[in-house]
């Protein structure tokens, strides 16, 4: 992967903070959720709930797909990423703390209200590996896309 490939994927994913995943349910079927997420390099965290359906699938089957994008008023604005990752779950104290806290700076408005953190027995936290990375830059002509094998 070239240097300004890597630049542009780094500063996508640092511009947002939400991305839509889907896992695989029981039945085959992608489930798509939005979920918050924070990173670090290439390495994306996000956490749910610890018997959620997401928890549930991914104990299945580590897979996912995501989308990282915006909702601009000009379809020729759009870039952001698509991605192929597999996910595992956070186990080491030292990696969920400071997980947790990327989570947390990218939502200041949570520690602003005073909401509480959920405790760790609560919830399931994930790093999600990129395997495959595409970048949409439809500046670049209507649905331009460039696949980077990680």
């Amino acid at each position: 992967m070239d240097d300004a490939i890597r630049q542009e994927i780094q500063a996508l994913l640092d511009q947002h903070r939400t991305m839509r995943i889907a896992t695989l349910r029981p039945d085959g079927w992608p489930q798509v959720t939005t979920v918050g997420y924070a990173n670090e390099g290439f390495a994306i965290y996000f956490l749910c709930g610890i018997d959620s359906q997401k928890a549930n699938n991914l104990a299945r089957d580590d897979r996912v797909s995501l989308a990282i994008d915006d909702d601009p008023a000009q379809v020729m604005d759009i870039t952001g990423l698509s991605m192929a990752a597999r996910a595992q779950v956070v186990t080491d104290p030292a990696e969920a703390e400071k997980a947790i806290n990327l989570l947390m700076s990218r939502y200041p408005e949570q520690k602003a209200m005073d909401l509480p953190m959920p405790k760790p027995s609560e919830i399931r936290l994930f790093r999600l590996t990129p395997t495959v990375i595409s970048v949409l830059d439809y500046s670049k002509g209507f649905g331009h896309t460039e696949l980077v094998t990680c």
